[in-house]
């Protein structure tokens, strides 16, 4: 079982790389390719927008093969994805890399959580699929810096060559250590889609896409922000990233404590509360190294403490289509990182500073606070409704 567990967690960490690897490269992958760094923050877009495309139509055929076989199948794309955009030499070919990169991103995820929640006791699951996800976690933490000290000193193209060459060495440990399994649910295709009739998960939907859009519309940025606004140099970046690294590990290990004292949807709403009041401050103090450092950190950290409330309210409000509502997470994560990305180039595009892209940041995370808000004002009043009922009964 550790074994399968370590398997997964290198295979998440794989793709931590791919998607935050660009972020570290971005001025460096401009220049080399000859396109502004706005257009360069759209390959964060591409991977997201693969994401998007490939989790549900995973998660609808995932009863047809092996979930072992789907994972190799999912791994061997990263490895083509990432191979297409270390040799690209033109717009085209680096998004076409960046959306195949992305497809198997979040079926990787749900398809892994399956295969854990079937040879884990029950107790433990919440526990191996957090080991699973501690992957991408450390590739954070200590993958992106490495990447980012590479393709600083040499070429980003190293770096996503290393990626795709890592992702090989998943695939054989997916091979030696993960086992053969089936999921054949007895639900019908219909029914799994049911539990999208209420309001509930489309909330959470909209919590995870805001909340992911606000921390990424700057976060897509951070190099040309610490660079330009900040003041570091760029070789300093490599010890920035690994701090922001650091926040996220911190981030999901301060969730995974507090989740035994308060709700999913109180630690969920005020860490986005928390992002919002982070992203102001980067805007009003950015200049100041040690303020967008620490203000910086907090953000990162926001962005991996969100993740495990919100999947554990998306299984709250998906009985019956867990696997869907599971890609479904997935899209609305990337996508709001397509929609950051976007959000923060605009600011450049259209001729307004660095610090501006900080912004929008906080509009989209205050978003996915109002959302949660409003969920819990949704699940009362659904509570008071159905008490009323029983007394009438």
């Amino acid at each position: 079982m550790k074994k399968t567990i370590f398997a997964l967690a290198l295979g998440t960490f794989g793709l931590g790389m791919a998607e935050f690897g660009v972020m570290g490269v971005l001025t460096e992958l401009a220049q080399n390719v000859g396109i502004t760094i706005p257009a360069a923050g759209n390959m964060i877009s591409f991977y997201a927008f693969g994401v998007v495309i490939g989790a549900p139509v995973i998660a609808l055929i995932s009863g047809r093969f092996s979930l072992k076989h789907i994972l190799l199948f999912l791994v061997a794309l990263c490895v083509a994805g990432n191979a297409i955009f270390t040799f690209s030499t033109s717009y085209a070919m680096l998004a076409l890399g960046r959306l195949i990169a992305g497809f198997p991103h979040g079926a990787f995820f749900g398809v892994g959580a399956i295969i854990l929640s079937k040879i884990v006791p029950p107790g433990k699951v919440t526990l191996a699929v957090a080991g699973m996800i501690a992957g991408m976690t450390v590739a954070n933490l200590a993958g992106v810096p490495l990447g980012t000290c590479i393709g600083h000193a040499f070429s980003w193209r190293y770096t996503f060559m290393l990626i795709a060459i890592f992702e090989l060495l998943v695939m054989v440990a997916i091979l030696l250590w993960v086992p053969e399994i089936h999921d054949r649910t007895e639900a019908r295709l219909a029914e799994q889609f049911r539990f999208l009739r209420k309001p509930e998960p489309w909330l959470i939907f909209a919590a995870t896409m805001f909340g992911n859009a606000g921390v990424f519309a700057w976060f897509s940025f951070v190099k040309p922000f610490m660079v330009n606004v900040s003041g570091f140099s760029a070789s300093f970046m490599t010890v920035i990233m690994a701090l922001m690294g650091l926040g996220m590990v911190l981030g999901n290990l301060l969730s995974g404590r507090l989740s035994g004292r308060f709700s999913p949807l109180r630690i969920a709403a005020t860490t986005d509360l928390i992002i919002v009041l982070s992203l102001v401050l980067l805007f009003v103090a950015g200049e100041h190294s040690v303020a967008s450092l620490t203000m910086g950190f907090i953000c990162c950290a926001g962005l991996f403490a969100l993740s495990a409330p919100l999947q554990i309210l998306l299984l709250e409000n998906a009985k019956g289509g867990e696997l869907l509502g599971a890609a479904g997470g997935q899209v609305a994560f990337n996508l709001g990182s397509a929609i950051g990305a976007w959000c923060g180039g605009m600011m450049i595009t259209v001729g307004l500073g660095w610090s501006f892209v900080t912004l929008p940041a906080a509009v989209l995370s205050f978003s996915a606070m109002s959302s949660l808000l409003l969920y819990a004002h949704v699940k009362a009043k659904r509570a008071r409704a159905e008490s009323r009922v029983l007394v009438d009964v």
